[in-house]
Parts: structure tokens; sequence; C-alpha cells
């Protein structure tokens, strides 16, 4: 059941992080305008089982006023709110008690702030740390997530496990992920890829809605375009059995992605997320309106 719409309300970022699986970056296109944000919204409620919506990015605090007036619009409707930042305004807490001080009053239930080397390389007083301290004196709700550079362990859990090759630092590989952090990492047969691991493809639980009107279940992967079809229609109308590119991962993973569409591809991966990003890769100009905007796979649009 679809209970959380994520507003990417920007692709900028002032960062271009090696892990960002949205390839965002200070040249990255696309930011919702205040009147689209209305629109989602009125959909969101003629959905009738939302009861999250956040903001995020990119980065949002990039577009501060219209992410403020946006969640009024979602506080009035009765959503609860999140925000996802990378926090680079909080420079010092009495500032970064500004920037928070609209907040408090607006319904946001959780602030989650990224706190890694990705970010602030290994420094203990980080931006991060300032966001948390002004967040914790005017008792935001504040979270924290740490992605890291990726390290190989070894599984000890069981004796069917042991010894077996794990990588730790929570990257997700997709996007420029790809491109910077894969190299020397254990990889796995490509045909014991047989699931997606990581999305609700049958129930959605939430969705990423973009400025271009993509309705994503997982990056770069969309229902439809909710500027030609209402995203409650999309969403009533979901049927991951019938999607062109769901319908495979929900059968077999990337190992049935692969051979529905007789793709070509290597003997092994990093993880699933690994061989799905590069099979939707080359279906891309097969499948444009599933698989956009183009920009999340490293592309330029046309």
């Amino acid at each position: 059941m679809l209970n959380g719409i994520h507003f990417l309300l920007t692709y900028k970022c002032n960062y271009e992080c090696d892990h960002c699986f949205l390839y965002c970056g200070p040249h990255s296109e696309g930011t919702f305008t205040l009147e689209q944000i209305k629109t989602v919204l009125d959909e969101a409620v003629k959905i009738g089982t939302i009861e999250w919506i956040y903001f995020e990015g990119g980065e949002p605090f990039l577009f501060y006023p219209i992410m403020i007036e946006g969640i009024k619009l979602a506080n009035e409707k009765g959503f609860k709110i999140g925000i996802v930042t990378n926090s680079y305004w909080a420079t010092c807490t009495e500032d970064a008690e500004v920037w928070l001080k609209s907040l408090t009053n607006l319904g946001v239930k959780d602030l989650t702030v990224s706190d890694d080397e990705f970010h602030f390389e290994n420094k203990d007083d980080n931006l991060s740390k300032v966001a948390r301290g002004a967040a914790d004196k005017l008792n935001l709700p504040i979270s924290s997530i740490s992605i890291n550079e990726p390290k190989v362990e070894m599984r000890s859990e069981s004796e069917y496990e042991k010894g077996k090759p794990v990588i730790g630092g929570g990257v997700t590989f997709r996007g420029r992920a790809i491109e910077t952090l894969i190299e020397g990492l254990p990889r796995t047969k490509w045909e014991e890829l047989k699931e997606c691991p990581y999305e609700d493809l049958k129930g959605l639980g939430r969705v990423h809605v973009d400025p271009f009107g993509n309705a994503q279940i997982c990056q770069g992967l969309s229902i439809g375009n909710f500027w030609e079809t209402p995203l409650s229609e999309l969403v009533k109308n979901y049927d991951p059995e019938n999607h062109p590119i769901c319908g495979p991962l929900f059968r077999g993973g990337p190992v049935q992605l692969v051979r529905d569409y007789d793709i070509k591809h290597e003997d092994s991966y990093v993880d699933e997320c690994h061989m799905c990003f590069k099979a939707r890769l080359a279906l891309i100009d097969k499948f444009p309106q599933y698989l956009a905007p183009k920009q999340v796979y490293g592309l330029e649009e046309e």
C-alpha cells in the first residue's frame, strides 16, 4: 500500500558525491514550482493512503522558500512531513537554528541529515553535527543517513554463509556509484541475481516524484508521467506484472530482465542493483517513458 510520496524537489545539489544514485550536482536540471507541488499534493489526497510527504533532492534547502511553502501546504492537508538534507546550511549553531526555526511549527516529524565521509570526510566536527545540535535545541526530530566507502567484510552469522564476502558501507550501486565505487569489489555470478531485494515492486510503499513528472518506484524506474496522467490514476492502474520493466524484475529479478529482452551482459556484478541498472541503461531508448529521466542514468537529455 502506497503511504509515502517523496518530492525530489530539485535535482540540483551543491555536492557531487561519488555514491549519488541520481547523478545530482551543481549543474543538474529540474526543480519543482509551487504550483506543481500543489498539484501533486491534491493527487496525494485523492490516493487516500498517503501518510508521509518528504522533501528531498538533490538538496531541497537550495530552494528554501519553495520548500517551506510546500511544507505548509502538506501540513494543511494533514500529512506527516520529512526532509532529507546534506546540512550545508549549518555553518554554526546560531545560523542553523534560524534555518530550522520555521520547521518546528509546520508538522515536520523527521529531519534526516547526511553524516558520512562522502559529505564531510571523517571529520568529527562537521556540519551535520551542528545541524543535530540546533535541531535538538528546537526539539525537532532528527536522524542521520550514514553511507561510507564500500568495504569488504566477511560474513560469519551461519556456517552456510561463513567466509562469504559482503560489502559494507551502505552504498546503493546505481547511478554515479557504478562509475566511481565498484572497482575491486567482490562480484556475484549474474545467474544468481534473481530478485529485487530493496524496492517493493508490488505494493509500492512509496514513490519519488520529480519535476519532470516521473513517478519513480526506484531511481530512474517510473510507473508513468503524472503531468500526462494524474498521479492518483497512475497509482490506481499500476500493474507490476504487466509493467515492461517491473514485470520481469517481479518474476525473477535482474536475471529475468536480461533474459526477457536478450540484453548483452557481464559475467558478474557487485549486486542486484548494479546488474539491474546496467540492464535498464541498455533499455532506455526502448522504454523512455518508464526509464526516466535520462540524467539519472548519467545521460544528457536530448
